[in-house]
């Protein structure tokens, strides 16, 4: 756990893993809304959906998203990701989610550890957190609330689209910086920043 009487400037102890988000039981929803399952099977449906992935218009230079709505409250997203374009490390104000490419390729960079999503400014990890995921057409993932992750079109020539899903809708979006081991909040965004 990350030590929280420390200066805001000064790294923290080092996070030890964690057992990663458990899955769903199937056939269990979540007691406050849709379950991960329920989250990435929506995705999945979207993202093979050519009618729907069609209403995204797409910018050569600058990621595109339309908003969607999710199943048992839940926002939805189609995201639009030009060469090069990438997220920064984030996490989803402790909302779950899942998303899946629908067009091209993704990869995703994750820490394999629950972080607290509040009381916190920097904080050192310990070797093994990292993990990485190669994410073509078809592929998707769900995470729970306290995901921090950063999401990646690594081609130079070939868009790509996803969709995402959150419930409940996020409140906010915490950004950090990564240096080697060393994690820092340096943002928190509010819906207005996204919003259309």
């Amino acid at each position: 756990m990350p030590r929280t009487d420390a200066p805001a400037s000064t790294p923290e102890a080092p996070v030890p893993p964690a057992t990663p988000d458990a899955p769903p039981r199937p056939g269990h929803p979540a007691p406050d809304g849709p379950g991960l399952s329920e989250l990435l099977d929506f995705a999945h449906r979207t993202a093979a959906d050519p009618d729907t992935l069609a209403l995204l218009p797409l910018d050569p230079a600058e990621r595109t998203w339309i908003a969607l709505e999710g199943p048992g409250g839940s926002e939805a997203w189609i995201i639009g990701w030009p060469p090069g374009a990438e997220t920064g490390w984030h996490d989803h104000g402790g909302s779950r989610g899942a998303f899946v490419t629908a067009t091209g390729r993704l990869a995703e960079q994750s820490i394999a550890v629950e972080l607290p999503t509040e009381g916190w400014r920097t904080l050192e990890l310990v070797d093994g957190v990292d993990r990485e995921r190669d994410l073509p057409a078809g592929r998707g993932r769900a995470f729970g609330p306290r995901h921090v992750h950063q999401v990646v079109n690594a081609s130079q020539e070939e868009h790509a689209v996803s969709v995402h899903v959150y419930h409940p809708p996020l409140p906010l979006l915490r950004r950090y910086s990564r240096h080697g081991r060393v994690l820092r909040l340096e943002l928190v965004e509010g819906p207005e920043e996204w919003a259309p």
